[in-house]
């Protein structure tokens, strides 16, 4: 397959150097010095999976080198979304599918708006990985996999076609039966670890093992699986034991990517996260005070503050 990589950090990085390695005509779209870098040396994905170092690697800054593609593997962060979505026109022909694999629960619905529903297909990918250094991407556990599937849950030609390639690079993957349940379980996990994480600046291990930051993380799930309920999203309660037991099995040194744009002054995916709960919750009724603390926990970082924070 002929594919664009559009944000190549932990999650593009990661499945987009596999599917390369596997004979897949991959283009990376990048920037700054991780564009730099991949154009002289290569992307290298360091990971209990078997290291990969893609020489040459094509990179560009500008989607639309690429040319026509078969799919997009979309993964740049939710604040950068809008703007890389719009920069894949000319790579699009009318059912070109772009697989999205974003943080939260709201990416397809913000790229429709941009290039048209007929193109997005919703995706989870679960990974714990991120650029160690430019042109580096390191991943710690041997978990890795991608689930997808159109938005209505109906089979397709382009998305069978998708989970073929990445089956035959050695990627976990799986067609969903449930996309919209899939994001939010997802969801249910991710928000309360990222936005934990990130506040306190410790991994899994030590969170888990204090009772009052083990009962912080089961609050923020708790608020998801109820917002999740309300909004009709196929949570239910029965499903918060199983996330906490999914929390419980994370590796003790796991963090989150917020918690590694925090640690390096980046702009937060705070709206994304915790954000979208306490909006989600809004809209329908159900209180989330746990995720609107972080939110004004983090409100003086959210944008990325340029220097390390005063701690």
């Amino acid at each position: 397959m002929k594919i664009v990589v559009m944000g190549s950090g932990g999650i593009g990085g990661f499945f987009g150097a596999r599917l390369a390695a596997a004979g897949n005509d991959v283009t990376f779209v990048a920037r700054g010095a991780h564009l730099a870098a991949m154009q002289d040396e290569g992307l290298r994905v360091e990971s209990p999976l078997g290291t990969v170092h893609l020489v040459p690697t094509r990179a560009v800054r500008d989607a639309g080198e690429a040319g026509p593609v078969d799919a997009v593997l979309f993964a740049v962060k939710m604040g950068d979304a809008e703007g890389a979505a719009a920069s894949l026109l000319p790579l699009l022909s009318r059912d070109t599918p772009i697989f999205t694999f974003q943080n939260g629960v709201e990416a397809a619905d913000l790229i429709d708006k941009v290039l048209g529903a007929s193109h997005v297909v919703p995706g989870v990918a679960r990974i714990a990985s991120h650029i160690a250094r430019p042109g580096l991407i390191e991943h710690a556990s041997p978990f890795a996999r991608l689930e997808f599937a159109e938005a209505n849950n109906a089979p397709s030609e382009r998305c069978k076609a998708f989970h073929t390639a990445c089956r035959k690079a050695g990627i976990d993957a799986e067609l969903s039966s449930d996309i919209q349940r899939a994001l939010w379980l997802k969801f249910a996990m991710l928000a309360p670890m990222a936005g934990v994480t990130t506040l306190t600046q410790r991994t899994a291990g030590p969170l888990r093992r204090n009772p009052d930051t083990r009962a912080l993380i089961e609050a923020a799930i708790g608020e998801i699986v109820c917002v999740g309920q309300a909004a009709g999203t196929g949570l239910s309660a029965s499903d918060l034991p199983s996330l906490v037991k999914t929390i419980d099995g994370l590796p003790e040194t796991m963090t989150s990517s917020m918690s590694h744009d925090r640690a390096t002054c980046k702009p937060l995916e705070l709206n994304w996260l915790s954000g979208a709960v306490v909006r989600f919750g809004e809209r329908h009724g159900v209180p989330t005070p746990t995720h609107r603390f972080i939110v004004q926990a983090l409100a003086l970082e959210a944008a990325g503050t340029g220097r390390k924070p005063d701690l």
